[in-house]
């Protein structure tokens, strides 16, 4: 039981609140904007080169310059959405979702080209983790993790539901034309939930790399997941992609668990299949998602 737990559960949970945090920006922009983003991973992973570069410039732990990474990242996005999506606002979805699939594929050539393609990491050496009742280990890394994931998650609840901002997202999500014929400023809630959505990619990704490494591919690898957490949610509901991504995240890494016999269930390698499948049966079973979000 304190292998399953150390080995799989805690993992879990905290691939989870990755997942979550990522989620969340997906299910508002396609609650909001009406459009899959397909290039949030690569915003995930471009707050984390930010990131690594300010490591890099001041020496200073990942947690603390995360802020200045956020703004960086978020000024970026903003600017893509003035220049690549705001001409397109009215244009049919599927030109929405394709110019977000090639700005996937710009943002992440010119990461490429900025900081290269070899792996790196925003933390060195090993720490210690901690030990209850003489079995239980947890690293600090998860710990860390799952508290600021804790903490995010309460400042959006307290945006969302607690400022007229949030309620004017909420209106939004509910009917842009409404919304805008009551007056409020369509574009300044689009801008908020660019700049939400990109904080909190940016914090996924960078929970990601310390829990693991950096390279260029980590927000693509985690596109699939987190569409699937914020399907499994329900679309535009952001406590739904929480819930989403939690389950997603647990039931990836309980599936390599030794359920039958001695080796595990699933090769960890199919993990991400896990998730696909996941997808998959709740469009069809229920394709409003656990929160019953909207169906597109």
């Amino acid at each position: 039981m304190i292998e399953f737990i150390n080995f799989h559960l805690i993992p879990g949970l905290v691939l989870g609140s990755i997942y979550a945090l990522g989620a969340i920006g997906v299910t508002l922009t396609f609650g909001i904007l009406r459009f899959a983003n397909f290039a949030h991973g690569e915003t995930m992973t471009l707050g984390v080169y930010f990131t690594l570069s300010l490591i890099i410039l001041t020496g200073l732990h990942p947690l603390v310059v995360m802020p200045l990474a956020m703004a960086l990242t978020t000024i970026v996005i903003l600017g893509v959405d003035r220049v690549f999506y705001k001409p397109l606002r009215a244009a049919p979805t599927v030109v929405l979702v394709m110019a977000s699939f090639g700005l996937m594929l710009m943002v992440r050539s010119a990461i490429q080209f900025t900081w290269g393609v070899q792996l790196t990491s925003l933390s060195t050496g090993i720490v210690k983790p901690y030990i209850f009742f003489d079995a239980l280990r947890i690293s600090p890394k998860h710990v860390m993790i799952i508290i600021a994931t804790i903490l995010l998650m309460l400042v959006v609840h307290f945006l969302l539901t607690r400022t007229r901002m949030g309620k004017a997202m909420r209106a939004m999500a509910d009917s842009p034309e409404l919304a805008r014929l009551t007056g409020i400023d369509t574009e300044a809630v689009v801008r908020m939930t660019w700049i939400i959505g990109t904080c909190l990619a940016t914090a996924a990704g960078v929970f990601l790399a310390i829990d693991t490494h950096v390279e260029t591919l980590m927000g693509y690898k985690l596109l699939l997941p987190m569409f699937a957490a914020a399907i499994l949610g329900g679309i535009g509901r952001p406590y739904g992609a929480v819930a989403g991504g939690l389950i997603i995240g647990v039931v990836e890494e309980l599936s390599t668990y030794a359920w039958i016999g001695d080796g595990p269930l699933l090769n960890p390698g199919y993990k991400a299949g896990v998730a696909f499948a996941i997808m998959v049966v709740m469009l069809i079973w229920r394709p409003s998602g656990l929160f019953r979000g909207r169906v597109f």
